[in-house]
């Protein structure tokens, strides 16, 4: 990885701009602020920063999340110098961005998924790191930038929120040694989890309940999903941010080997999304254009809930570790 040219490129640009993912989470908002924190700090320079979708509120104490525009605001004819995406696994996470993507003089891609097939003129993908987080902290490391605590808290947030508070199988000695370090420069991890994990609304948490409530199970309880449709979401006023989590309350299951959860999309398609214990979902994902990592992936299927599932039903029944 040419962590030089990566450097040059982010000095000589005079306007850039940081895309998140749609339905941001952690990594990849903690990733993108992480980012404008460190180019702030290094070279006094300010980013723009887009988000595809609405921001969850429970990360409204990532610094400079504040100034993070909806994709809605921004004119899609500019040409930027640089376009930088983090944590986006695939160019069609970000929509409609992928204009300005295409359009700007430079692009680089920062990821760890393993699905990701290097889309951008530099590309700094490691799948075997715990998150982008992590892989921008290498970077950050490599360029030797100076770091702060602003870009420490937004780091520490994309791993512990990509690592499910370094319980996933992506946890490794080196998530903890970078972990430390972010500590080290002033981290409250406290303070972080409970921001993270202990803030839940009444409104997610009922509308999680019913979702689990009306749960599924196959295959001597193996495999486990739940559908969730506009109804659902309409009848507890929940957003998208209410999704966060759900399919790992499903895995979390004693006898649950593969979970997924089928939530239909204004667009009459339907979103996946999949965790498993022991099957590679990035694989099963895979067959309908989506992906991911081994134990957490997902995908769009241009089909009706019911359909869908049935789909999504027939590849996991494929699978030997089941």
């Amino acid at each position: 990885m040419d962590y030089s040219k990566l450097n040059d490129i982010i000095k000589s640009s005079k306007n850039i701009l940081i895309i998140s993912h749609v339905n941001p989470d952690g990594d990849t908002l903690g990733s993108m602020c992480g980012l404008y924190s460190a180019i702030l700090e290094n070279y006094k320079k300010k980013c723009d920063m887009m988000a595809i979708s609405k921001v969850p509120d429970v990360y409204s104490y990532i610094p400079h999340l504040n100034e993070v525009k909806n994709i809605d605001y921004y004119d899609k004819s500019r040409e930027y110098d640089l376009v930088i995406n983090v944590d986006v696994a695939a160019i069609d996470r970000i929509c409609d961005a992928k204009i300005l993507f295409d359009k700007a003089k430079y692009t680089v891609n920062i990821d760890h998924h393993k699905t990701n097939i290097a889309y951008a003129d530099l590309n700094f993908i490691n799948p075997d790191a715990s998150s982008t987080g992590e892989v921008l902290f290498n970077c950050f490391s490599k360029m030797n930038w100076k770091l702060n605590l602003n870009i420490a808290i937004c780091l520490y947030t994309a791993i512990l929120t990509d690592t499910g508070s370094f319980r996933f199988d992506n946890t490794k000695p080196s998530t903890f040694e970078t972990a430390s370090k972010l500590v080290e420069i002033g981290v409250n991890p406290s303070d972080i989890y409970k921001k993270v994990y202990e803030s839940d609304s009444k409104t997610l948490v009922m509308f999680q309940a019913h979702c689990v409530s009306k749960a599924k199970f196959l295959n001597d309880d193996k495999i486990a999903y739940t559908t969730v449709y506009k109804k659902d979401m309409e009848q507890f006023s929940a957003g998208d941010d209410c999704m966060e989590g759900l399919t790992e309350k499903l895995r979390a299951i004693v006898t649950t080997r593969v979970a997924f959860v089928a939530k239909e999309m204004k667009s009459g398609g339907t979103k996946i999304s999949m965790r498993s214990k022991f099957a590679d979902v990035a694989q099963i994902c895979e067959v309908f254009n989506g992906g991911g990592h081994k134990f957490a992936a997902g995908c769009t299927i241009k089909a009706p809930v019911e359909e869908a599932v049935k789909k999504i039903l027939a590849e996991i029944k494929k699978v030997k570790q089941l």
